[in-house]
């Protein structure tokens, strides 16, 4: 599932202003390591406000399973084991989503906390908590209990809190809802980010048109660094903008039983955005991955159905230019921002009908615009947490899709699977009833209809059960026709079309299948590009007329098997003569700035295509020219794909130089590239690169047995620097392993050696 809290946030904040931090934060020693064993040995135990008997089963990887008699003990300990693991990342998170960068980093976060107060990630938890259910209530409460007992109790502190100048805050169930609003942060701002530079450029109205119908634009793709760029990547991260998903029916597996199959793609980084865990409580009995922070299995199984999904794209949010909006109309509010070794520094924050103005926002000042207002359904209340405890609780499909009524962000592709082997689809999300697609990105407040204030949810959605194709897949593709427009900017169909070819390759699909799959690293839309590019090097005779080392570049090109193993050079041929013809091209048709602007949304998008079949004999030859320079340029640059791309698990603070060193952890070459089913996404360039986010973590669950769940995060569970357990599934997930997690209160209990009875 891709709906929930990422730490790429601290890497925008941290790298922003890395060179900010005192000599004394800088030179704050690292933890000594610690084993298993010693970490548990922190783990509070007694004196504990439990109204009975509550048992922590640890793995050798340190996962919890919590025992508890009640729901409200069993919270508590999940509080308790979150703030054990990740304290010091939660903590940041929580920093980043109340806007308060700047007290960790100093002066040069101001801008950084001038958009986050303009976003307002908080603005609906009071309206949220006030309409929570008593279970509900009750359940994220204790969950809030559990995480200020442990940092009240804590003996010594994460690292994370003398390094960023944190304090021990209380946390408060607010704090918890505007978390998951930032993780919730709409994937189409980052389409805007990329398209909103070309709306003043002529011929705009026909770009929006066919860049709406052709419904493929990329994201998170911007080149180089700066303010814009970096925010780029934090909201790319945080959006979780591509995941895949696969629920197989019981009549196509091997066992006879349904199988699931999820991995989220997110930020990559220590700790890990990913913590594993288990549970046991009167109405709960689930394991899955959690977002830290957050009380609730994203990704799972219980004893009944299993569930997981990916980021439908949804279009949850308008920009409407209110340019001729009276200046009586529109409020402002002052935001007093506290900055580390300065002043405190207040900004002006406007509101209006529409949502907050954010073209206010110092990092969207390159861009010239008129002032934009943000509609964003995540200003308004709804219940992410609840329907996700529901779904926890859920043992029908029935059960499943009413659980999602009052889901609205981000919107999900939500996929299914029970131990009667059925499977299912929901459309979890609350959209406005709109009448089309929008006709331009920024709609004129005139023109408002009625859209917003009759929404729609998922009962109002089609839904998939016990399709005849025996499986269902979700890759951020375009969802099934609605009465509704769901969205308008979907992924490509490389990793949903490759799923589908996988699975309909096999006979019946076994465990090991979804392994391979989830580890696939073929991507057609690339061969596709290079058959065309091929085509074209012969019919205008370059092929023939090429030099040795251009024949040479040419042949790696036409051999080369659509795979972006670590080891291909044919990966690299083809990226570097990409890199060159697309800058070249778009240089040639739209001037350099224009050009670097357009090609940044169109590099993977149908649209490149669509532009060789029209470009002029003397555009085209040139841009050939310039990708085949570029192809021969590297020949010998790179020995393979994994040397050219590289990826890093290191924390943010390895962006402080002088001391970042050691927050870097593992330097390494991976297969995969951004559109690969086992994805490591990447900005396009002919050089050696490294991995902005990806395929961090891997589920999945035979429903034969409850105690068939395999699990892999990119790194480990612990964010307790020099934890053995940090980086413990590094290696496992490099070579495709998983870590088996059972279910049964009896395999938990022989197979997890660490056991803490908790007591008041």
């Amino acid at each position: 599932m891709v709906s929930f809290l990422s730490p790429l946030a601290v890497w925008l904040a941290l790298g922003t202003a890395m060179v900010a931090l005192s000599a004394c934060a800088l030179l704050t020693p690292l933890p000594k390591q610690k084993d298993v064993a010693e970490r548990l040995a922190a783990f509070p135990t007694a004196g504990l406000p439990l109204d009975g008997a509550v048992t922590v089963h640890w793995s050798e990887q340190q996962i919890p399973f919590i025992e508890a008699e009640s729901d409200g003990d069993a919270a508590f300990a999940l509080g308790l084991v979150h703030a054990h693991l990740r304290l010091g990342q939660m903590a940041t998170m929580r920093m980043i989503a109340r806007g308060r960068v700047s007290e960790m980093i100093g002066p040069l976060g101001v801008d950084i906390d001038h958009g986050l107060r303009t976003l307002d990630f908080g603005r609906a938890a009071p309206e949220i908590e006030r309409g929570m259910d008593a279970a509900t209530r009750l359940w994220v409460q204790r969950f809030v209990d559990g995480i200020n007992h442990y940092q009240d109790t804590a003996a010594t502190l994460p690292h994370d809190f003398d390094v960023l100048n944190l304090e021990p805050e209380p946390w408060t169930v607010e704090d918890v809802f505007a978390m998951g609003r930032l993780a919730g942060t709409d994937v189409n701002w980052l389409v805007w980010m990329d398209l909103l530079p070309l709306r003043a450029r002529a011929g705009w109205d026909e770009l929006w048109a066919r860049l709406v119908e052709g419904g493929a634009v990329s994201v998170a793709g911007s080149d180089g660094g700066g303010d814009t760029a970096r925010m780029q990547r934090w909201l790319g991260g945080l959006s979780k903008s591509g995941s895949n998903s696969l629920a197989v029916a019981g009549h196509r597996t091997d066992t006879g039983g349904a199988l699931m199959a999820n991995d989220p793609h997110l930020g990559i980084l220590v700790p890990n955005v990913w913590l594993i865990a288990g549970i046991k409580s009167p109405s709960y009995h689930a394991v899955g991955l959690m977002a830290p922070g957050l009380p609730i299995f994203a990704i799972g199984r219980n004893p009944h159905i299993a569930w997981g999904g990916t980021n439908m794209r949804a279009a949850s949010s308008d920009l409407y230019d209110v340019s001729d909006v009276p200046v009586s109309e529109i409020d402002e509010r002052r935001e007093s921002i506290g900055v580390r070794w300065w002043f405190d520094s207040d900004v002006t924050v406007r509101e209006s009908e529409w949502g907050p103005i954010v073209t206010d926002v110092p990092l969207l000042a390159d861009f010239d615009l008129p002032p934009l207002a943000l509609r964003w359904t995540g200003h308004d209340a709804s219940d992410e947490i609840g329907a996700m405890l529901a779904v926890s609780r859920a043992r029908t499909f029935d059960e499943f899709r009413a659980a999602f009524d009052g889901f609205a962000v981000p919107g999900q592709n939500m996929l299914y699977a029970d131990a009667d082997g059925n499977i299912g689809r929901v459309l979890a999300v609350r959209l406005p009833s709109r009448n089309g697609p929008p006709a331009d990105i920024a709609l004129d407040t005139a023109g408002h209809d009625a859209s917003w204030s009759a929404m729609r949810t998922a009962a109002d959605l089609p839904f998939s059960y016990n399709p005849e194709a025996g499986y269902l897949v979700s890759a951020n593709d375009r969802p099934p026709a609605t009465s509704i427009p769901v969205g308008f900017f979907f992924s490509r169909d490389d990793r949903v079309n490759r799923m589908h070819a996988l699975i309909e390759a096999e006979t019946t699909v076994g465990v090991e299948t979804l392994k391979a799959v989830q580890q696939d690293v073929y991507m057609a839309s690339s061969v596709a590009l290079r058959d065309l590019f091929i085509a074209k090097l012969d019919a205008l005779g370059m092929a023939a007329a090429a030099d040795a080392k251009g024949k040479n570049a040419i042949e790696r090109l036409r051999d080369w098997d659509g795979e972006y193993r670590a080891d291909s050079r044919g990966a690299v041929t083809f990226e570097q003569f990409r890199h060159g013809f697309t800058t070249r091209f778009y240089t040639q048709l739209y001037g350099e700035d224009d050009g670097q602007a357009f090609a940044s949304v169109d590099r993977r998008t149908a649209l490149l295509g669509e532009e060789i079949a029209t470009a002029d004999e003397k555009t085209l030859r040139a841009a050939l020219a310039t990708g085949l320079e570029a192809a021969v340029d590297g020949l010998e640059s790179f020995a393979d794909w994994g040397e050219m791309h590289r990826l890093s698990l290191a924390h943010p603070l390895s962006y402080v130089p002088l001391i970042g060193s050691r927050y870097e952890f593992v330097e390494a070459g991976v297969g995969g590239s951004s559109a690969t089913l086992m994805k490591t996404a990447h900005d396009p360039t002919a050089e050696r690169h490294t991995v902005n986010y990806g395929s961090n973590a891997r589920h999945i669950s035979d429903m034969t047995d409850p105690d068939e769940n395999y699990f892999a995060l990119l790194g480990g569970q612990d964010g307790w620097f020099n934890s053995t357990t940090i980086l413990d599934q590094w290696e496992l997930w490099r070579r495709g392993d998983y870590v088996r997690v059972p279910l049964t209160l009896d395999e938990v209990r022989a197979s997890f050696p660490h056991v803490l009875s908790l007591k008041n």
